[in-house]
């Protein structure tokens, strides 16, 4: 098992889209529509696993203001985490089952350093053992925060339905399926999902998820 590739810049998504659009007519056809591709790399870490815990079954409002007063409280360490009260992290705005989410991944002890140069399948087993992360998660980090070029996310709704419309399939497929149909885009499978994420944005004022 191996890292793989690592997307560093847009000269990398640029060289994967161009990849991957010589191999489908598809996805020639979904580029000359959405452009140039963004990078979308963030910082790795506790913080960003965090983040992502706060940010489940709550709209990107929400979790922008409970994840700010969780920042000017200093509740962003695993250190700060462990030792506030119950009070401390419902002042904030969590739920009794995200103060338990975030305290499971604050007690894990994971070696964030180490994450960066463990072979993909390292990284999904070490986040998903956290109450709290499941696979979809793990997943994104790995091609946000870790810039694995050959990572995919078939969970995700939107790559499903976007999926559904570049490929004119007669339904949305299933995780296991679009698991399988991106095996084809292999080395490149991270950049074909912000390909699909793109072209998603681009229809979906014509045709939104049914």
């Amino acid at each position: 098992m191996t890292v793989g590739r690592i997307i560093k810049t847009d000269a990398c998504v640029a060289e994967g889209a161009a990849w991957l659009a010589a191999q489908d007519a598809r996805f020639e056809r979904a580029l000359a529509l959405t452009g140039d591709l963004p990078l979308r790399l963030r910082p790795d870490g506790f913080d960003q696993l965090l983040s992502a815990i706060v940010s489940q079954q709550v709209s990107v409002a929400s979790a922008a203001a409970i994840w700010g007063r969780m920042q000017e409280a200093g509740l962003v360490t695993p250190e700060a985490v462990m030792a506030a009260s119950e009070e401390d992290l419902k002042a904030v705005g969590l739920s009794r089952q995200k103060m338990r989410y975030a305290r499971a991944l604050a007690a894990e002890g994971i070696d964030f350093d180490a994450l960066r140069e463990a072979p993909n399948e390292v990284v999904f087993k070490t986040l998903t053992k956290v109450s709290g992360i499941g696979i979809w998660t793990a997943e994104i980090y790995a091609m946000f925060s870790l810039g694995r070029a050959d990572v995919f996310a078939p969970g995700d709704l939107a790559l499903q339905e976007s999926a559904r419309m570049l490929f004119d399939l007669p339904e949305r497929p299933k995780e296991r399926a679009l698991r399988e149909m991106a095996e084809a885009w292999s080395p490149w499978r991270s950049v074909a999902a912000r390909l699909l994420w793109a072209y998603y944005r681009v229809d979906k004022g014509r045709e939104g998820v049914r």
